[in-house]
């Protein structure tokens, strides 16, 4: 019959240990004093607790804060901020964008924290307004442009205009309203110095008349004669390219003046 082996006899003390409370399991690392002071253990520093219990049920979190900055993880979430934040963004004062909330640009949403922007609303907002005010801009422009085209566009037909004036006046083939009056004014002189020198070519004829009838041929002959001396009036145009030349080195000397 086999001795029965006395307990404990044979087994390594360090295999078996009596469990005792405030023990620290095998495996497990163990604390630092500053760990302990802090209440939290390494594993877990810089976690946020929120993103952590969402990501042990399943879900995703829709937001991270770490660091001091906040992430969003999922599109479309809303965020709230307060005009310092948009002026922040945007680069505008806070007159500004008050400028921009009166005029309907921007509004704030009633949230448990106040009246605050709603970024994505707020930014888009802002976006838009200056895309209007850049197309007003760049309508104006053109129009503009257009303006400036039309009035080189007429300015170009009006020197090819007064151009093919020029050309036709030194032709002879275009005369000046100036040039026709004092062509006219020659005509009418011409008359006057006629009907002037009448008198002086009857007088004695008349007065050597037998009678009326023929004091009056005498006359109706000497209308006859004039009227002749006026109908042998022509234009000359080599008198006419000399007016014109005085008139154009008259005009020269003013300019250069």
């Amino acid at each position: 019959m086999a001795a029965k082996k006395p307990e404990g006899v044979g087994e390594n003390p360090a295999a078996k240990k009596p469990e005792r409370a405030g023990e620290r399991t095998a495996g497990k690392k163990p604390e630092s004093p500053e760990e302990r002071a802090a209440g939290r253990k390494p594993e877990c520093a810089g976690e946020n607790p929120a993103a952590k219990k969402a990501e042990g049920a399943g879900e995703k979190p829709v937001a991270e804060i770490r660091d001091g900055k906040v992430y969003i993880l999922q599109p479309g979430t809303k965020v709230y901020i307060k005009t310092a934040d948009l002026c922040a963004m945007t680069g505008k004062s806070n007159q500004w964008i008050g400028q921009l909330a009166s005029q309907g640009v921007l509004f704030k949403v009633q949230t448990n924290r106040g009246n605050l922007y709603e970024m994505h609303d707020a930014v888009s907002a802002y976006l838009r307004n200056l895309e209007d005010k850049q197309a007003s801009v760049d309508e104006k422009e053109e129009s503009l442009r257009k303006k400036q085209l039309a009035a080189e566009v007429s300015q170009k037909q009006s020197k090819a205009i007064i151009l093919g004036l020029d050309v036709k006046e030194r032709q002879g083939k275009m005369h000046r309203s100036e040039d026709v009056a004092a062509m006219t004014e020659d005509l009418i002189f011409a008359i006057r110095g006629a009907l002037l020198s009448l008198p002086g070519r009857l007088a004695v004829d008349v007065l050597s008349a037998r009678n009326a009838a023929e004091a009056s041929d005498m006359i109706r002959n000497e209308v006859f004669q004039i009227m002749e001396e006026l109908a042998r009036y022509e234009y000359d145009p080599a008198k006419y390219q000399e007016r014109v030349r005085e008139r154009m080195k008259l005009e020269a000397t003013v300019d250069d003046e």
